[in-house]
């Protein structure tokens, strides 16, 4: 099952690589921010955080989403209107995921760049064999989610992720403010210390749009051939590649 997403006004195909701009900061200078920020940050509300990282990073910062939900984006969007979105269009994703989308696109101050990987699934079928996720999900997640990301984030020297620390064990130590040495790049978590109850509540309060599937039994929601619901007791990420020792797609491994 593919899907394929109608045009919404908002939002922006990006298919091939962009230089990055001259006169960015420089690795370390990123990695003393980042450190420092960190700190300082720990415990602050998630609209300081971003308060910061759009002071300190102008129009070199953007929010990531995987549309599971769109409270990081009306987090950020209330502080940083028109912010940049990037979402990573797979060609693998359920209905529900990209409704999601383009709903946001409709509805709030944020301009949605859909990163779509160099091949089709047509043609990553034809060149690598049918059906790649089942037999080397680390691979197909790399073609279809990590490459996509390197390129799609070639603009910016900070990005904002939704990663909380209650998610599961892998995310425990997530920091509000961290350094990628393998991207050089500063990310920014403004709910890592957010409960799924502060994550309800504010989806309530805000009438924030949501992935259906949520409702659905399914509680971490990527592409539909890796993803599955969970079952009482287990933790978010438990639906994700099940029949692998597999808990990331390789986004947040960039340590």
């Amino acid at each position: 099952m593919t899907t394929t997403a109608l045009p919404v006004a908002n939002v922006i195909t990006l298919t091939p690589s962009v230089p990055a701009p001259p006169g960015r900061r420089g690795p370390e200078e990123l990695r003393e921010l980042a450190l420092e920020a960190g700190r300082d940050l720990e415990g602050a509300p998630a609209e300081e955080i971003v308060r910061w990282a759009a002071d300190t990073f102008g129009d070199r910062f953007c929010v990531t989403s995987s549309m599971a939900d769109a409270v990081l984006m009306h987090v950020v969007s209330r502080v940083v209107p028109g912010v940049e979105v990037v979402f990573l269009d797979t060609g693998l994703h359920f209905p529900e995921t990209l409704k999601v989308r383009d709903t946001v696109a409709r509805t709030l101050p944020v301009r949605i760049r859909s990163v779509r990987p160099r091949l089709t699934v047509g043609q990553q079928d034809g060149e690598y064999g049918p059906r790649l996720f089942n037999r080397a999900p680390d691979e197909c997640c790399a073609l279809r989610k990590v490459e996509p990301l390197e390129r799609a984030l070639a603009d910016y020297d900070a990005w904002a992720a939704g990663l909380r620390r209650d998610e599961s064990p892998t995310r425990a130590n997530t920091p509000v403010v961290g350094f990628e040495a393998g991207r050089g790049k500063v990310k920014v978590n403004p709910l890592a210390a957010w409960t799924q109850a502060a994550v309800d509540a504010y989806i309530a309060r805000h009438n924030v749009p949501v992935n259906e599937l949520l409702k659905k039994g399914y509680a971490s929601i990527g592409c539909w051939p890796c993803t599955s619901r969970t079952k009482a007791g287990e933790d978010a990420r438990a639906g994700r590649w099940r029949m692998f020792d597999k808990t990331e797609c390789g986004l947040h491994a960039a340590s």
